[in-house]
């Protein structure tokens, strides 16, 4: 087995171990039994079990941050907003559908957000970035994304962290219940898709 090989399947093997059991609860051993590698030879890769969560946690979230338009949206920047300007509700709403089937989709980050939902009242770090994911990074988006639309006249004047608090929320709670029960992932996709579209309508300018 290549050593490249080896390391890959290491880091895969514990995410799929911390996204059921979570990150404490999961042993080297646990890890190196289900790789069918001696301790030894995950020693040459990993010098601890939290050298394999580093490492997860920047792979994952390097990737993550590429596709993600809620981490990389700074409606701040001219020339973010500049290239928004054809953005509408309607543009905006299957764009945020894409972006949950993403996160929903990709193993990987699908699984580090389950790690997140387990470990976060027990590993600060943790803990600090699912407030960051599932959050911070969402509700600025959505707070930018709100008063985007009210500069622009699509929406009526109001305090846009609010709106954007009741909007982006209950689709953070449907997400961890497709997560929870993902045979329920269709109906709920389409709930979200109603709810946005709902919002939108509820908040249009007359």
């Amino acid at each position: 087995m290549e050593k490249g090989n080896t390391k890959q399947q290491i880091l895969d093997v514990a995410l799929e171990l911390f996204s059921v059991q979570g990150f404490e609860a999961t042993s080297i051993s646990q890890i190196t039994e289900a790789v069918g590698i001696r301790k030894a030879s995950m020693y040459s890769h990993f010098k601890s079990k939290q050298e394999i969560l580093d490492e997860l946690v920047k792979v994952v979230l390097e990737e993550y941050n590429k596709h993600s338009i809620f981490a990389n949206a700074d409606w701040s920047d001219p020339e973010y907003i500049a290239r928004m300007r054809e953005l509408t509700p309607e543009i905006a709403t299957e764009k945020i559908l894409g972006q949950i089937g993403y996160i929903l989709h990709e193993t990987k980050v699908s699984r580090v957000r389950k790690m997140l939902t387990i470990e976060q009242f027990q590993n600060p770090q943790l803990a600090s970035l699912q407030t960051k994911q599932n959050y911070t990074d969402l509700l600025k988006y959505f707070t930018g994304l709100i008063q985007f639309f009210i500069d622009k006249g699509y929406l009526a004047k109001g305090d846009a962290l609010m709106m954007a608090s009741e909007l982006c929320l209950p689709i953070s709670v449907w997400i961890n219940l497709c997560d929870r029960e993902p045979e329920k992932e269709e109906e709920t996709m389409a709930l979200i898709e109603r709810y946005i579209k709902f919002f939108f309508s509820q908040y249009k300018k007359v």
